[in-house]
């Protein structure tokens, strides 16, 4: 059996990315808008890209890595320049996310395809546009992309989401709306419902960081599901869950809006996610002691001119303090240069 990874190109230019079993079907399906969601409102479509692969997890793999790329690297895949997506790769956000998302093998190219897929964030019956739109902005920050929703009360799209994403904007775009949890999370083998416990519920309970660990060598998708800004999950939203994860919190204060609770689970599962680092900053080579002595004793011979160690039988003990100041914090050659050069501007008679 084959399995298809494919792009539309939506009528306001946009560009969708799926996978199929049957490409000629799920394109017209597209194509009538007998799928409801993002393709259905932005018609009419046409197929610029696709892809066979020999398993649905081969094919989900493409359709998640080219979701995160940028407008530049899609149209550059549409017009199969692989020079032009190596360089976008290296110009844009995604350079991290090449490590952490299963990566595409096409056109003799290799691209990292043994990795666990990312999680997605399911979002249950969220209330406003503003929440869903930085729970984007934090998914973004670590690296993940694919957002579901789950009877979002005023509708989707929302307005009000895309000012709060604050770039994050393609994550909703993709974002798929679904009518009950158990569809959205129908292809998931491990799922997480963030809440406190609940009675009459016996499950696992772990943490942000335990349920990180484990998606990165499960077997098959996995998902955190939040429930609506007001209540949180219901009972019968934690039953459909694998397991339930608890924040530690201050139990006289256990309130986190919806992108803080998105943050913190995604943010635990970004760290065994190789993503990009910032750039270290080189600190400079540490001065030598023969540069410290030599800055010490100007120092030293500045402040007896002024009189600045008195009583004299202090003098000792005052001088082993600065000693141990200027040694404390590993000068390097450049500050060490500089701050005798202030000592010495210093010790000039002032202009008048």
């Amino acid at each position: 059996m084959t399995f298809h990874a494919y792009m539309l190109q939506c009528a306001d230019g946009s560009y969708y990315v799926g996978h199929s079993d049957n490409l000629e079907q799920r394109i017209a399906q597209h194509q009538s808008g007998a799928i409801a969601g993002y393709t259905q409102s932005r018609l009419p479509v046409s197929l610029v890209w696709s892809q066979d692969f020999g398993s649905r997890d081969e094919a989900l793999s493409a359709e998640q890595q080219i979701k995160g790329w940028s407008r530049k690297k899609k149209e550059a895949l549409i017009a199969g320049d692989w020079d032009a997506i190596r360089q976008a790769a290296r110009k844009s956000f995604d350079t991290g996310l090449r490590q952490a998302q299963p990566l595409l093998r096409t056109n003799g190219v290799e691209m990292k395809d043994n990795n666990p897929l990312p999680p997605v964030i399911v979002l249950v019956r969220p209330q406003l546009g503003e929440n869903i739109g930085k729970a984007a902005r934090a998914m973004l920050n670590f690296g993940l992309t694919e957002m579901r929703l789950v009877t979002p009360r005023d509708g989707w799209p929302n307005p009000d989401a895309g000012p709060a994403a604050a770039g994050a904007d393609f994550i909703l775009d993709k974002a798929e709306v679904f009518e009950t949890l158990a569809d959205a999370v129908a292809d998931c083998a491990h799922v997480y419902a963030t809440t406190v416990r609940k009675r009459g519920v016996t499950k696992p309970v772990v943490t942000p960081e335990e349920a990180a660990r484990e998606i990165h060598t499960a077997q098959g998708r996995s998902a955190y599901v939040f429930g609506p800004e007001r209540s949180g999950l219901e009972t019968e939203d934690v039953a459909v869950a694998r397991k339930i994860l608890t924040v530690p919190i201050n139990p006289e204060f256990g309130s986190l809006n919806l992108a803080q609770a998105v943050i913190l689970c995604a943010y635990e599962w970004s760290k065994n996610a190789d993503l990009a680092q910032p750039t270290v900053t080189d600190l400079g080579e540490p001065a030598p002691q023969v540069e410290l002595e030599g800055m010490i004793e100007q120092l030293n011979t500045l402040l007896e001119k002024v009189g600045y160690f008195f009583p004299p039988d202090r003098a000792p003990a005052t001088k082993l303090t600065l000693r141990n100041l200027l040694t404390k914090p590993g000068w390097n050659h450049l500050e060490v240069r500089t701050l005798r050069g202030v000592l010495s501007h210093l010790n000039r008679p002032r202009e008048r």
